[in-house]
């Protein structure tokens, strides 16, 4: 029996780059979700709720597959980071963030679209920014235009030279996609990686 097809319910370029690493075959679709939050809803229920409903939006036109689904929030004090989305904005997040802890929370959904079981997961991971001054933030946010990216940051580029540590179980995670547990749920439904991957790593 044909493993099922595997589906990334994301047109992200930094989460296919990221599931690319596992070497397995796969293919995207973008998924059509009302991203914004419910009223007074954590952080944590917001990214499992929408990894879910991607996952299940995609679904509808992939019945047989195996539909991998992610959302991402950044916080600070608990107050969720949307993503900028211009200039002025991305400034005025990374001041906000100067010195301080940033939490993100990035939910993971495996959907078997034939049975219709879901396995969900968040896997947090915390980022403590340097004390910034005007001028590195000025400078950052000219070089690498961090306009669509929650906290203002690109941490797969320049946006590293912004964290003092890194404080978690899965840096991928940070860039929009836990691996180490994605690895899991996959080997649940028989799929593994290191015996049965069909892409060739450089």
């Amino acid at each position: 029996m044909s493993q099922p097809k595997l589906i990334l319910a994301s047109t992200s370029p930094f989460r296919r780059a990221l599931l690319e690493r596992l070497g397995l075959a796969f293919a995207t679709a973008a998924p059509e979700v009302d991203e914004r939050p419910l009223p007074d809803e954590p952080a944590q229920a917001l990214v499992m709720r929408l990894a879910e409903a991607k996952a299940r939006a995609v679904a509808a036109t992939h019945p047989e597959a195996l539909i991998i689904g992610s959302d991402q929030v950044a916080s600070i004090d608990g107050e969720i980071l949307g993503k900028p989305g211009g200039h002025e904005a991305a400034i005025a997040q990374l001041s906000l963030c100067a010195g301080r802890a940033v939490t993100f929370q990035t939910g993971l959904c495996l959907l078997d679209a034939a049975s219709g079981r879901a396995q969900t997961l968040v896997e947090p991971f915390r980022v403590h920014m340097r004390a910034l001054t005007e001028a590195q933030i000025a400078g950052y946010v000219a070089r690498e235009r961090p306009f669509s990216s929650a906290g203002s940051f690109k941490s797969e580029g320049l946006g590293i030279a912004l964290f003092e540590r890194l404080e978690g179980e899965d840096p991928n995670a940070l860039i929009g996609l836990p691996l180490i547990r994605l690895v899991t749920l996959l080997q649940d439904h028989g799929i593994d990686p290191l015996t049965q991957g069909t892409q060739p790593l450089d």
